[in-house]
């Protein structure tokens, strides 16, 4: 492996150094490779030679360096310094733009997902959305570098993003005030005593110490948790080291993820510590199709070792691995260099993580005029009704509960199913058995 890396260092600095000359070497034993880089030479030096205009050889180097990794899958590329410091900075949490995580799918630029809390997001920007236009400018053939460049800008400026959705008939404009972008990796809540619900938005260099945080804090005071919620719904993922640690934490033993590269027979396994891992209460984990790549593996994890029960819809299907490899003059090389595995052995990629159970995003006040009109009529609304006797006992008081609940139909159905598994004495029993019935019939 060496070795061949070795010799394709030694091809691309014969070519940059042959550029000037019209002269270029090859490394011995490949004729092929060879014959395609004196063509490369050949059309470098007709285009230098006579083109309309004078030529940069450093634009056209760079050209011909992004294309050839465009050519291999949307997540390799090359990174210009200034695109690299974004990348650092986007890890760490805070960057300037209007707040969406994007891919090249099938060559049509994609919203993977809106992060929460920014102006994507509160514009109504949604997972799978297609971006048609950036400011007037076509998308199709533009590399996703232009595209974040595009939409990147100083905060209080704005852009307009011409989106295509499945149930428009034609595009329409959205017009975005961009922002500086301060991601808070972590949110937590105590829905109903004993029911604790932390959103993961992305996972960042200090995701895993937030989750801890927010855990302690929950259980502070000896309070023990009967279930707690996860919700990596809408999650582009992130920094692969935090979505190891975000699993570590959830579980004892066993292994967490397999990376798979060249060299199949050679897969790296990560596995989980018992040291300070939260196990004593049951989990549901949600997810949605703008749920990728550091999510799908945390998601992947807990269900294959039935940790936690897996609810909502199909995750994005990323299972990619990418390296960063610093370059000359700050740019940066990202590259494809490995394939995710679940525990048992699942490939992330493409396929995505199927949930245990589905449940439909479904508007929370129409759910519940249909459950009051199931209900509408008892014994109490007939009229001249014989009054009840009273039993001389007082009334329970409603117990304090938390306003998601009653907007999120996919948070409000998981707490169900967290409670559920307490009757069911088992979250094993009640992911086997629940799950296969909800396979069956998605839950609305």
């Amino acid at each position: 492996m060496i070795f061949r890396k070795k010799i394709f260092y030694i091809i691309l600095l014969l070519l940059v150094a042959s550029v000037s000359t019209n002269v270029i070497y090859f490394s011995q034993g490949a004729p092929a490779t060879s014959d395609k880089l004196q063509l490369f030479s050949k059309i470098m030096t007709y285009v230098k030679h006579n083109y309309v205009e004078s030529v940069d050889e450093n634009k056209l180097l760079d050209g011909a360096i992004r294309g050839m990794l465009a050519a291999l899958d949307p997540h390799s590329a090359w990174l210009t310094a200034e695109q690299y410091k974004e990348l650092q900075t986007e890890t760490e949490g805070e960057f300037g733009g209007v707040g969406i995580e994007i891919i090249m799918k099938k060559n049509i630029l994609t919203i993977i997902s809106p992060i929460e809390g920014t102006p994507g997001h509160r514009a109504g920007l949604m997972p799978g959305d297609i971006i048609v236009k950036i400011e007037g400018h076509s998308t199709s053939g533009m590399e996703i570098s232009e595209a974040v460049n595009l939409m990147r800008g100083k905060p209080k400026t704005k852009v307009t993003i011409t989106i295509m959705r499945s149930d428009f008939k034609e595009p329409k404009d959205f017009v975005i005030e961009r922002d500086v972008i301060r991601v808070q990796s972590v949110k937590f809540q105590i829905l109903e005593p004993g029911y604790g619900y932390i959103r993961i938005a992305a996972f960042q260099e200090n995701t895993s110490k937030q989750l801890l945080s927010a855990l302690y804090s929950m259980t502070k005071d000896n309070k023990a948790l009967l279930g707690l919620i996860l919700d990596l719904r809408n999650n582009p993922g992130g920094l692969l080291p935090q979505a190891l640690e975000v699993s570590d934490v959830f579980l004892d033993e066993g292994k967490i993820v397999s990376t798979v590269g060249k060299d199949a027979s050679k897969p790296q396994h990560h596995y989980a510590n018992k040291e300070g891992s939260f196990v004593n209460f049951p989990m549901a984990v949600l997810i949605n199709g703008g749920s990728a790549s550091a999510s799908e593996i945390v998601a992947g994890a807990l269900q294959d070792h039935q940790r936690a029960i897996i609810l909502g819809q199909k995750s994005f299907g990323k299972g990619s691995v990418q390296s960063i490899a610093p370059m000359e003059g700050g740019s940066a090389l990202k590259l494809t260099i490995a394939r995710f595995a679940t525990p048992k052995g699942k490939f992330i990629q493409e396929h995505g993580i199927t949930p245990d159970g589905v449940i439909d995003n479904v508007d929370m006040e129409e759910y519940k005029k249909t459950i009051k009109d199931i209900n509408s009529w008892r014994e109490i609304d007939f009229e001249r009704h014989l009054e009840g006797v009273p039993d001389g006992k007082d009334k329970k008081k409603d117990e304090p509960k938390a306003e998601i609940l009653d907007k999120d139909f996919q948070v409000y159905q998981a707490l169900r199913y967290l409670k559920l598994s307490q009757v069911a004495g088992s979250l094993k029993y009640f992911h086997r058995e629940i799950s296969v019935a909800q396979k069956k019939q998605p839950l609305k």
